[in-house]
């Protein structure tokens, strides 16, 4: 392969390097946005349809086994990152702030929305599912990062004003983008408080599926 080329088999392109588009030297443009904001150069997300069937069969089985230790643990996990999120700040005010402190802003605003921490649980679990089920996935943990910060980033994703009433009412609706490095940092926190769950439980992935109706290949 040219040392110019995208390294996407089949591109094609130039490399962001070889042209005046960046020092990119690895992927052309439409590569290295799709990086960003999927979390593969090879892969895109996956759609709300492929994943809704991991995601019942993760809370229904999260539900069934609410008292398992490692279920309790994750959910305390992920209340710990509600509690350490610190105040909430407007989306709309978020610009300018480092990765980091925006991903801990994400973890407030999701506590603010009251969104249930075994949500969050249902979200890393089926990535988790739905990517060894997918016999082309990127399974770079990079990859399982994204999808699972994705899901969680629709949870409460923006932020809401009105001002005024009847017809001189003003709205305004800001929505953060869901690219780049605040959803690695969401996505790993996640599986983090996850990890439990998987490593106990992993072998059953397949009979928690099959019980919504999907199988997952070996």
């Amino acid at each position: 392969m040219d040392a110019g080329q995208c390294r996407v088999m089949g591109c094609g392109n130039p490399a962001r390097s070889a042209t005046s588009d960046g020092l990119d030297n690895r992927f052309c443009r439409t590569h290295a946005d799709q990086y960003a904001r999927h979390g593969s150069p090879y892969r895109k997300s996956y759609t709300a349809t492929e994943v809704r069937r991991y995601r019942l069969a993760s809370a229904a089985w999260l539900k069934a086994n609410m008292d398992d230790p490692s279920v309790r643990n994750g959910v305390e996990r992920v209340r710990g990152l509600y509690a350490s999120a610190g105040q909430h700040v407007e989306a709309f005010r978020l610009r300018g702030l480092p990765t980091d402190e925006r991903a801990r802003v994400a973890w407030a605003r999701l506590r603010k929305a009251s969104v249930d921490p075994m949500k969050v649980l249902a979200a890393a679990l089926a990535i988790e599912m739905v990517i060894r089920a997918d016999p082309q996935a990127d399974l770079k943990t990079e990859f399982k990062q994204v999808q699972t910060a994705k899901l969680i980033h629709r949870m409460a994703s923006g932020s809401h004003k009105r001002w005024g009433e009847g017809h001189t009412a003003t709205e305004l609706h800001f929505y953060p983008r869901s690219r780049g490095r605040i959803l690695r940092h969401i996505g790993q926190a996640a599986m983090e408080a996850c990890e439990l769950i998987i490593d106990h439980h992993q072998a059953t992935f397949p009979a928690i599926v099959f019980a919504q109706g999907t199988t997952i290949e070996k």
